[in-house]
């Protein structure tokens, strides 16, 4: 299931475009028409085409880089690089599953939503729904994956020692050290709200009666417009497209495939909340669905018992008598964290350190009142899903802005050395794979200074 999750950030309309296609690592289309095409090179049987290279000469002058037509040899290089790996995955039979391809793209959508300031943003700038927008990109994504899982069997084995990490630090101009801006390590535990029977009774009822009055002759589309819990399809109908299965909640994908076109499902709960489901249109492995989401109301009594039980393990914790990451395993219903301890992990840049502007504004308040060593008290949020939670948070660590440093920031430069590493063995790779891969690379390309040796063998 898809499920919209809207913010409060806020950022120049203008640069939304230029900061989307950053961020899915594609190129940039100016304008309403696109470059005119024509193949200037295939490798293996991959092709790249002039629009691939001219749009990326514009992305980068777009971001006030120095650029000049050397720059489009660079890229086209850089082209070149990835379709040799692409091609080699493909020989290989390197596979990448839709999980993967979905996990990938629903991460670096979430990453520009909470940058663009909302999914309805999103969806208003490209005219498009989320839906259909990453339907565009799944190609490229795919093909991002397989590139990736090629360079990590080509430089598999690699390893950095520390005093490679601190030969690279040393190497480095005083004034070319990264500044690191303000970030945070933190635990949480979060705990769910339940529902009542009642309230469970309730949503069923309802959605009984809105599956009648459907069934009755009334517009599906129009009961979903104003009844739907989801903000992501409720606009559109409550229709969420075509989507595999590996996409779906497995009782939402279990029930959306036994349909028939046209048919209306059964009352089906799954973790996002209660649906009646219509199959609009199918084939063996995807489905084009719209549903009605409702969710059982949570009652006053219940937020408050859960504060309460929040407050009676943080309590515990603050007097020494139960360590956090403990009362994580023991009490945190979040899947994600619990068995770390309530570890946070930064899904959008690796790692566990957080900046202070990837955080909500309710959030970063809390977080930013909080001492290194201190727990907040519970408070209400919302989940992936769109489910209330309360939740309480261990700050661990917080360093201040300052200049990249081997005492602060070892894994920081550990990665920049790896990656340097990884560069010089997949470099060296592709200089003796070249050799052995039909390439053809048009005329108007001959000139270009190339930093690998082969390409026009």
């Amino acid at each position: 299931m898809i499920i919209s999750l809207y913010t409060s950030n806020s950022m120049i309309r203008t640069f939304s475009l230029i900061l989307f296609l950053l961020v899915f690592g594609l190129p940039v289309t100016f304008g309403q028409s696109w470059i005119v095409d024509e193949v200037v090179a295939v490798v293996g049987d991959k092709k790249i085409l002039y629009s691939d290279i001219e749009q990326g000469y514009l992305q980068l002058k777009a971001e006030d880089n120095k650029v000049d037509e050397s720059t489009k040899c660079t890229i086209f290089e850089q082209l070149l690089m990835q379709k040799l790996l692409l091609n080699q995955a493909e020989v290989d039979s390197i596979e990448v599953t839709d999980s993967q391809v979905d996990a990938e793209l629903d991460n670096r959508m979430q990453y520009f939503i909470n940058a663009i300031g909302s999914e309805e943003k999103l969806e208003d700038y490209f005219n498009k729904s989320t839906i259909e927008i990453k339907q565009d990109f799944r190609g490229d994504i795919r093909e991002q994956l397989l590139t990736r899982q090629m360079r990590s069997k080509i430089t598999e084995g690699l390893s950095v020692t520390p005093s490679e990490v601190k030969a690279y630090y040393k190497s480095l101009p005083a004034d070319s050290l990264p500044y690191i801006d303000a970030e945070v390590e933190y635990n949480q535990i979060l705990i769910y709200p339940k529902s009542s029977e009642q309230a469970i009774i309730n949503v069923r009822e309802q959605l009984l009666v809105l599956r009648e009055r459907i069934s009755n002759g009334e517009s599906f589309a129009t009961l979903a417009v104003i009844y739907s819990e989801d903000p992501g399809s409720a606009t559109r109908g409550g229709d969420i497209g075509w989507l595999a299965k590996a996409e779906l909640d497995p009782e939402y994908a279990k029930a959306a495939f036994a349909l028939k076109k046209g048919a209306i499902s059964r009352i089906v709960e799954s973790s996002f909340g209660f649906h009646v489901i219509q199959c609009l249109d199918r084939t063996d492995d995807r489905v084009h669905t719209r549903h009605i989401l409702l969710r059982p109301k949570i009652a006053a009594d219940e937020k408050t018992q859960t504060i309460e039980k929040l407050d009676s393990i943080v309590r515990k914790v603050r007097l020494d008598s139960l360590r956090f990451e403990i009362a994580a395993l023991m009490y945190s219903q979040d899947e994600d964290t619990r068995v770390n301890g309530g570890q946070a992990v930064n899904m959008f840049r690796g790692g566990v350190r957080w900046r202070m502007d990837e955080f909500e504004p309710a959030e970063y308040r809390i977080i930013n009142n909080l001492k290194v060593g201190e727990i907040s008290d519970p408070y209400q949020a919302t989940d992936s899903k769109g489910k209330l939670v309360y939740k309480v948070i261990w700050l661990k660590n917080r360093t201040n802005p300052h200049v990249g440093n081997l005492k602060e920031d070892y894994n920081l430069f550990k990665s920049r050395t790896s990656s340097i590493k990884q560069n010089e063995i997949v470099n060296r790779w592709v200089e003796d794979k070249i050799k052995t891969t039909y390439i053809r690379i048009s005329d108007k390309y001959h000139g270009c200074p190339f930093e690998l040796e082969g390409w026009l063998k």
